[in-house]
């Protein structure tokens, strides 16, 4: 993984400096709270429904143990003793002190890690497929072309200030795991006729009020014009997005409103004025950052303990079933740890189960950790003779839930629980819906199925691209929720169609429930997934089974 140099060292520690100061005029009544409300957006500090929030940066969802354990003393010295991880791969804590937020951020800055850029209106953290470099369908590891942007795009002068935050994701496999079209700019690695590899170029994806699937610009790009490139889209939309509206603000708006053809010349013509500033990225620096990212040292190893494991125990064996992804190198997996338990808050997880992950990856994971943009953690290289020890450690710290990708698995946002912005709350829908379809039997039944909700209309908990969908808004005091399918954040993007009235949140478990049961009788076999389901017999079977009960309020 990437090594800071004295520059990125430098550079945060400045950082701290200045907010450290900020702060102190805050606290001291030298400035507003509005004063410094553009300070802390800076250092990725917000003002929540009850606290402030802070969230950290972890680029690309790539961290060590030792930082792992940094994040767990945080959480157990200056927050309440757990952090909540983000559709953003990154890392929350819902709880800081205004006063102790340039403790945490000089203790950050310790392990390499900082707050930079985790909100405001600039590029933010940018995220990647969290088996990336373990994959066996991978082309090529996406990470250091995102920690190449992550160095381009940091405090970029002209980019500091756009219309809206901006997103962008890369991925290096045909199956995109890093959701590339729900971004503002995706790119996805591909190789082109003569053998080499480049990027399909993705714009104006994006979620919240109006959701849209980003649309390709161009078929392969060199990645000597990865930034050119960049630069061209990010200034194009600089230029010309909508700063009268923030509601029309991001790009997806400027590319609905001007049309692809508008947006691919004026890219064009703008990545071709580039050429003369001199940014192409050389291939030495290509190989530089690579070199961070080379994979570990990988032993010859069996798989006999591993299989006798799955034959003589059925629990091990769910988990192995759903938790484990084959990996490129012959004896080893890439673990996830589900951070979904059964009536759990998705995405959290305390100090010491932190600290827990961090022991497994140092001694079973070439001291390597991984957040996906569903929430959860990977251990992307365990030797698979190891596995049953890890499972059993797991097991022991409530992080052995056998639930990746299937029903119980639910990204969800924090909702009216902590959110200023949010219109109903996320978090117990999540809870009583995991702990009606739980982990065991009947969840591999009606196997993979992504549920997602949001707590408003901005989206975080990603519900547009959920094969089922929740959205909570409050009508006339109530909390009411809406629901979608056939949703998907693959390379089949698309965004759920809503079903009809909405559920009161007595009544919306049970609404599942039908959509679920409705599933399980119209699918051709048992390897039918839910979504392919849909697709094939549209929503009117599903509607007749939501609405055939529903007292629920009409939204």
């Amino acid at each position: 993984m990437y090594r800071y140099d004295e520059f990125d060292a430098g550079f945060v520690a400045d950082r701290v400096a200045a907010f450290r100061e900020q702060v102190g005029r805050r606290l001291s009544g030298e400035m507003t709270e509005e004063q410094f409300r553009p300070h802390r957006l800076m250092n990725g500090l917000y003002l929540q429904l009850h606290a402030y929030m802070l969230r950290v940066a972890i680029p690309y969802g790539t961290l060590n143990s030792r930082q792992m354990r940094k994040l767990a003393h945080i959480a157990r010295r200056y927050d309440k003793g757990y952090g909540h991880f983000t559709t953003r791969q990154n890392l929350q804590y819902n709880w800081p002190t205004l006063a102790d937020t340039p403790a945490i951020l000089d203790e950050l800055a310790s392990v390499e890690m900082h707050a930079i850029q985790t909100s405001g209106n600039c590029i933010r953290n940018v995220t990647a497929d969290h088996f990336a470099g373990a994959a066996g369908d991978e082309i090529e590891d996406p990470r250091p072309y995102a920690e190449i942007l992550r160095q381009w795009s940091s405090i970029h002068p002209e980019f500091s200030f756009l219309p809206r935050k901006f997103k962008i994701a890369v991925t290096g496999a045909p199956k995109d795991r890093a959701a590339v079209q729900t971004h503002d700019i995706g790119y996805q690695i591909v190789r082109n006729e003569a053998g080499e590899t480049g990027f399909a170029v993705y714009v104006g994806g994006g979620q919240g009020r109006t959701p849209m699937v980003a649309v390709k610009i161009r078929e392969f790009l060199a990645k000597e014009d990865l930034l050119a490139y960049t630069q061209a889209i990010v200034r194009v939309y600089n230029l010309e997005g909508r700063r009268d509206n923030k509601y029309k603000a991001r790009i997806k708006i400027l590319v609905h409103e001007k049309g692809l053809e508008w947006m691919t010349q004026s890219v064009e013509a703008e990545f071709a004025a580039a050429a003369r500033e001199f940014i192409e990225l050389p291939s030495a620096e290509i190989e530089r950052i690579k070199a961070y990212f080379a994979p570990p040292t990988f032993a010859a190893r069996g798989t006999d303990g591993y299989k006798a494991r799955r034959q003589t125990d059925p629990r091990f064996a769910a988990f192995a079933a759903t938790n484990i992804m084959a990996h490129r190198q012959p004896g080893y997996g890439s673990l996830t740890i589900s951070l979904k338990p059964i009536g759990g808050i998705p995405g959290d997880a305390s100090a010491e189960q932190m600290d827990v992950v961090a022991e497994l990856a140092e001694r079973y994971g070439h001291d390597e950790i991984r957040v996906s943009h569903e929430q959860n953690l990977i251990l992307p290289h365990v030797a698979l003779d190891d596995v049953p020890t890890v499972y059993d450690v797991l097991r022991v710290n409530g992080l052995a839930t056998a639930n990746a990708g299937l029903i119980s698995d639910i990204i969800a946002c924090p909702g009216l629980d902590y959110c200023s912005l949010a219109t109903a709350r996320s978090i117990p829908v999540a809870q009583r819906i995991s702990e009606r379809f739980g982990e065991g039997e009947r969840a591999r039944e009606i196997g993979e199925l992504k549920i997602k909700i949001s707590g408003c209309i901005n989206a975080c908990g990603h519900h547009h691209v959920g094969h089922i969908g929740i959205l909570g808004l409050e009508r006339k005091g109530v909390e009411t929720y809406q629901i979608t399918l056939g949703g998907s954040g693959d390379e089949t993007c698309s965004v759920g169609t809503i079903t009809g009235p909405g559920f009161l949140s007595e009544e919306v478990v049970d609404a599942i429930e039908r959509v679920v049961d409705r599933y399980l009788a119209v699918r051709t076999s048992k390897d039918e997934d839910f979504l392919t389901a849909y697709r094939r017999v549209g929503m009117a079977p599903f509607k007749d089974a939501l609405y055939e009960t529903n007292r629920g309020a009409d939204i």
